[in-house]
């Protein structure tokens, strides 16, 4: 009986409702627009909390809303929410939308003509993904018919401060709202994160704490913002009422945190202002205090203590910020400019939230345009302090440069008096080194001359022993050949005499003599004798040219300067390598008429032969067992030098093997292919004969020598 009577009680006061509290319905007649209702509901404040659905139908205590957004108290009171919807159009899906998502617990009733009424409960208690709508709006169906009105109902309560900034629309109108919304605080959120990371490269960079305390502020400053706006809840801890209201409290708390120690460093407040640097540093106390309080859950005062504690703060720093620039501090004055434009930001925001300005894009947004304008100038502040910085460090520069010309002088004067003290006493330490350095250059002068003198002396038995075990023999034959080939061709003459004789006295024996001289083959037997005569007649020719290069080469008996033929001596040196070409590398010359120079040719031989063998070595690398490498021979005079170039198309060097290539024991070549004193020693062999030796060389494609010896030694 008592729910028939509540029911028909409650279809009694749904019925009557209009005519009893004289409340004005909200009339939606603008189909695809969404229109704001704040002026058009009631409020009503419950401070014992005791109320029900019935009582606030009844109740006459409702206050008509003067705003687009009520605000309401900031008290642990409950508030109803009364509106009447009046539906003039076609849309069947009229959606009520409330843009406010930090409050904790919010009741929807919807009241039917019948008395009875649906509820859907929401809020921060309520999980994120049970919602109705996955969104961190409020949004309810308002199931009202083209030409019929229907009483509305929202029981509301929160631990900060509430709006109630309600539209109605479309459900398609209102997710286009949302949409918007949603692009708009992304396009905030880049910035943050933007200038985040700008500034945290730039401490990396710099190492300037500064940067790392405004990377905090931002980052905390951003994260504000999200929480204000519903997108830290929604996509961080979605699930949990407790962070939904604890992070209203820890982030601005942690926010103020480094807003403190940035200002404190970035604009030096303990030097320029010292009082209000304690002042400033107070703050700390209370913002952590803040924090501990909000661990016992009583986050509405926190939230008071929290509002009080920003408004004196922003004015303290404010004024800090004032004095400073009138002290010509440059990143104080970008600071102030900074500051102010927040500062007017937040004035627009509280402003809007207690009903001064009306609740529209401009006042909805001055926070987050507040925030990223502040986040942008203070990051090009920083940006500049690295200028300042840069001025410092060249005036300290100035400074130690000042200090270092004095201790110079100094130095220099006190130089001049133990100058001579110190010449005395390291007299003989300089006549030693004197001696050590003479005695290490003769060691190693000695050591290059002991090397060559072994090549040297190896070439000249090697000489020696050619020219007594090969020269007389071959003499031998070469004297000896054209007296054989005489006597065989008068041999040969003989033969055809007596033939014709003997055809003559009988010819009966012609063909006796035609059928033995075909079955010795008579005429293969004249050309084989004569083509062999020819053969050791050129090999005593060759031998003898080998051993007389072999002299040419060694030259063991000139040690002193003498005019030679530089050509004559390249040639001779080939002879000797001839061996180590193997038949597959094509030796390419190309002679210039040069005249005779002075020289040691002995040495010379020695510096081509080394450079001959270098580049075979080199060929061979690149090439293996194959055909297709080249070395190049070519001489020329110009006006005041004689030009050998020796070059080859092998491997080639780098330019870290150029520079080293002549450095004593230094070698490219495997363990026991060189000792890496060869070029030393021609270099120092060119040295001796006023010369020069210029290195073109590239890898993969070959490298070329280039000796220039003066026509004329001083």
């Amino acid at each position: 009986m008592k729910n028939l009577f509540f029911l028909f009680l409650l279809g009694i006061i749904c019925f009557f409702s209009c005519a009893v509290f004289g409340q004005e319905p909200v009339i939606y007649n603008s189909p695809g627009k969404n229109i704001p209702i704040g002026r058009q509901i009631s409020t009503l404040e419950d401070k014992e909390k005791k109320m029900t659905l019935a009582d606030a139908l009844t109740s006459k205590k409702f206050v008509r809303s003067t705003l687009d957004a009520p605000s309401l108290n900031v008290s642990l009171s409950t508030f109803w929410v009364k509106m009447i919807v009046n539906n003039q159009t076609d849309a069947q899906s009229l959606v009520l939308n409330l843009e406010y998502p930090t409050i904790d617990s919010i009741t929807f009733y919807a009241i039917k003509d019948s008395g009875k009424y649906d509820s859907v409960a929401s809020g921060e208690f309520v999980p994120f993904f049970n919602r109705e709508y996955k969104h961190q709006n409020y949004i309810f169906d308002l199931d009202v018919k083209k030409g019929q009105s229907r009483t509305y109902l929202l029981k509301v309560f929160a631990s900060e401060p509430i709006q109630l900034p309600l539209t109605i629309g479309s459900a398609q109108t209102i997710a286009e709202e949302i949409y918007t919304r949603d692009l708009l605080f992304g396009l905030y959120a880049g910035i943050i994160l933007v200038m985040l990371l700008y500034n945290l490269f730039l401490y990396f960079t710099v190492r300037d704490k500064s940067y790392l305390f405004y990377v905090g502020y931002i980052f905390f400053t951003g994260l504000t913002q999200a929480c204000l706006q519903g997108y830290a809840p929604r996509f961080f801890y979605p699930n949990s009422y407790y962070l939904a209201n604890a992070m209203m409290v820890w982030v601005p708390a942690f926010s103020g945190i480094f807003a403190i120690v940035f200002i404190n460093n970035f604009m030096q407040v303990r030097v320029f202002t010292p009082v209000l640097y304690r002042v400033i540093v107070a703050f700390l106390i209370v913002y952590f205090g803040i924090v501990a309080l909000s661990f016992s859950g009583q986050f509405l005062m926190c939230t008071e203590i929290m509002q009080l504690a920003v408004t004196v703060l922003a004015v303290v720093v404010y004024v800090t910020a004032v004095k400073i620039s009138l002290k010509g501090y440059r990143p104080a004055k970008i600071f102030l400019v900074a500051w102010t434009v927040f500062i007017a930001a937040v004035v627009v925001f509280v402003m809007r939230n207690f009903g001064a300005l009306p609740y529209n894009n401009y006042t909805y947004y001055a926070m987050q345009i507040g925030s990223a304008v502040e986040v942008v100038l203070l990051s090009f502040a920083l940006a500049d302090k690295i200028n300042l910085f840069r001025k410092e460090k060249e005036e300290s520069q100035a400074q130690a440069m000042v200090a270092l010309q004095e201790n110079e002088r100094i130095v220099r004067e006190q130089n001049v008096i133990l100058e001579k003290k110190v010449g005395e006493r390291t007299h003989e330490l300089r006549l030693s080194n004197t001696e050590l350095n003479k005695a290490m250059k003769e060691l190693k002068d000695a050591e290059s001359q002991l090397v060559e003198s072994e090549k040297m002396a190896s070439l000249g038995q090697l000489t020696a022993g050619i020219a007594h075990e090969i020269n007389n023999p071959i003499n031998f034959v070469t004297s000896n050949v054209k007296p054989l080939n005489r006597d065989v061709q008068i041999l040969l003459d003989t033969v055809d005499v007596m033939e014709k004789m003997i055809v003559e006295q009988s010819p009966e024996k012609q063909k006796q003599i035609k059928d033995y001289k075909q079955e010795i083959d008579y005429d293969y037997l004249k050309l084989e004798i004569e083509q062999l005569l020819s053969g050791i007649s050129d090999g005593a020719s060759r031998t003898a040219e080998i051993v007389k290069g072999l002299r040419i080469f060694s030259r063991l008996d000139e040690d002193d300067i003498k005019r030679a033929d530089i050509n004559e001596g390249m040639d001779s040196t080939l002879v000797i390598s001839n061996n180590l070409l193997n038949n597959l590398i094509t030796i390419d010359k190309s002679y210039g008429n040069l005249p005779l120079i002075e020289c040691y040719p002995g040495k010379l031989n020695q510096v081509f032969l080394n450079m001959i063998s270098n580049a075979v070595y080199a060929v061979k690398k690149k090439f293996g067992d194959k055909e297709g490498g080249v070395i190049t021979i070519k001489t020329f005079r110009d006006d005041q030098f004689i030009n050998i170039v020796i070059g080859d198309n092998g491997m080639g060097m780098d330019e870290n093997t150029k520079k080293r290539l002549f450095e004593p024991f230094f070698t490219t070549k495997d363990v026991g292919e060189g000792t890496g004193l060869g070029l030393s020693i021609a270099y120092n062999t060119i040295n001796k004969h006023n010369g020069q030796i210029v290195i073109d060389s590239e890898p993969g494609v070959g490298t070329s020598f280039t000796i220039k010896l003066p026509l004329i030694q001083h």
